[in-house]
């Protein structure tokens, strides 16, 4: 393309005055006619003759090595919720839960409608107990002689009377002292920790003394009634009893 332009473009020089007429023989021709409105007939032909030639052909060269990645681009938003997943198989079966209370037992009647007798609404919770071995100082009587315990609510190794059904109780206590050093000796009734009832037992001009009291509370379910000495010494009698606990259901809720 440089070659024919440096061909072509001296046809189209004009001077100011006079002709010129210059040729050039052989490979290539170069006509100059100054100031003449019609290129002539050479010029023509050199015209002709550089429109047949071919037009350069271009060889694409061999693929270049891949450019470094750019930079990412921001986040986009995010995207809509997916449909739920199909459900999982079932998970092993987990370990038996604890045995509950026993519930209240019902009363009978016959085909007419007719009662056929309960025993305080149904249930039969009672206990009465005695204790053999001397205690003192601040500590829960564990009466360990067992007389009654119908439901086996009371724990002789606790000393604890635990409710598992709800309604109103009867409770009441006997604590003979250990005296004879002029000290006195309490023993408090507690419902999960509070004190619901005291006694005293003092030691004047004798070595024993009873502290003694009675309670009617509402328990619930899981509520705990137990005697604990708040001072003094509690005598215990062996299997003669002269200190006992007893206590039962008045009414079932």
């Amino acid at each position: 393309m440089v070659l024919a332009l440096i061909i072509a473009i001296p046809l189209l020089v004009q001077t100011s005055k006079t002709d010129a007429h210059y040729e050039m023989m052989g490979t290539c021709r170069m006509i100059c006619d100054p100031y003449n409105p019609k290129p002539s007939a050479t010029a023509l032909e050199v015209m002709q003759d550089l429109s047949a030639i071919p037009s350069p052909t271009f060889v694409q060269g061999t693929k270049g090595e891949p450019g470094r990645p750019g930079k990412p681009g921001p986040r986009g938003p995010p995207g809509e919720p997916g449909p739920p997943g199909p459900r999982g198989p079932p998970g092993d079966r987990g370990d038996s839960g604890k045995t509950g209370y026993p519930g209240v037992v019902g009363t009978a009647r016959t085909d007419t409608g007719a009662e056929l007798g309960s025993a305080v609404g149904g249930s039969k919770i009672a206990f009465y107990v005695g204790l053999k071995n001397p205690h003192e100082g601040y500590e829960v009587l564990r009466f360990d002689d067992i007389i009654t315990n119908l439901g086996n609510h009371y724990d002789p190794t606790t000393g604890k009377f635990t409710c598992q059904v709800s309604g109103i109780y009867y409770f009441t206590y006997h604590v003979l002292m250990r005296g004879g050093d002029g000290t006195s000796m309490w023993a408090d009734l507690c419902k999960n920790g509070q004190v619901r009832a005291s006694a005293i037992a003092q030691d004047a001009d004798q070595n024993y003394d009873y502290a003694s009291n009675s309670v009617v509370l509402h328990l619930d379910s899981g509520d705990e009634i137990y005697v604990k000495l708040d001072g003094g010494k509690a005598h215990g009698g062996n299997n003669n009893k002269y200190s006992t606990f007893s206590g039962f259901l008045l009414y079932p809720d």
